[in-house]
């Protein structure tokens, strides 16, 4: 079987942070290194706050997650403060930031209205007067979730170099939320780990009801990584919104 501590490590292995190739990565990179002050809803295993102080941020860095083994990771870095909470706990990590993040598609694990809401609104409350709410969000025209299938499954080396593959398949899509699960197996095909998720893919006009009940207002709105508009062919929907 793998441990959440080698599911955490297995993770940073498929999804390098890497501003130079990743458009994605770069596009949130550049934001982070020019914020004096940076908190990170979702970080996950820290990575893009690793990279932004090894980059030569000096300000205040910030991670907060829910997962205990995705943090023992982040934590690997002592400079930056590390907070076991969801998104609606956000409070704990104080105020006065110019820069909130969720990256990673993280806000669409954000599935229920009522979770929606109470995130939003300690996210709201985060970012300084004139400070910023950085994340993104799949289009649900897009489909994204037609490709979770065995056919594109992934093959890597764990952390104690065995190979092994990982693959998605999905249980259901209802109401906009989309509920699937992923398999990592062994090389001889024997099934190492099976984990459930949901996500939730809201259209533009759902999003833009829910950040405006919190208080956000939208700064600007990108349908890819490059600052390119968003259209009905878009496949993210990136926003930047403020207090």
């Amino acid at each position: 079987m793998l441990s959440d501590a080698d599911a955490a490590a297995l993770y940073d292995t498929f999804n390098p942070w890497d501003p130079e190739a990743n458009p994605g990565d770069r596009f949130c990179h550049e934001r982070v290194m020019a914020a004096d002050s940076v908190l990170d809803v979702g970080c996950g295993t820290g990575a893009m706050l690793h990279r932004a102080r090894a980059d030569g941020h000096r300000g205040r860095l910030v991670g907060l997650d829910p997962d205990t083994a995705a943090l023992d990771r982040a934590r690997r870095r002592a400079d930056i403060t590390w907070i076991e909470a969801r998104a609606a706990g956000a409070a704990a990590a104080g105020g006065d930031f110019a820069l909130a993040t969720m990256t990673g598609h993280a806000f669409q694990f954000l599935v229920d209205d009522d979770e929606l809401r109470a995130s939003l609104a300690a996210v709201r409350d985060v970012p300084r007067d004139g400070g910023r709410f950085v994340f993104e969000t799949r289009h649900p025209q897009a489909r994204a979730w037609e490709d979770w299938n065995p056919s594109h499954a992934s093959d890597a080396l764990d952390g104690a170099g065995r190979p092994v593959r990982v693959w998605h398949e999905v249980d259901s899509v209802r109401d906009g939320v989309v509920a699937f699960h992923g398999t990592t197996a062994a090389a001889d095909g024997s099934v190492l780990r099976v984990e459930h998720t949901r996500l939730r893919f809201l259209e533009t006009g759902q999003l833009d009801t829910f950040l405006a009940e919190a208080g956000l207002t939208v700064e600007a709105r990108y349908g890819d990584w490059h600052h390119g508009p968003l259209r009905d062919t878009s496949r993210e929907i990136v926003t930047v919104a403020r207090r």
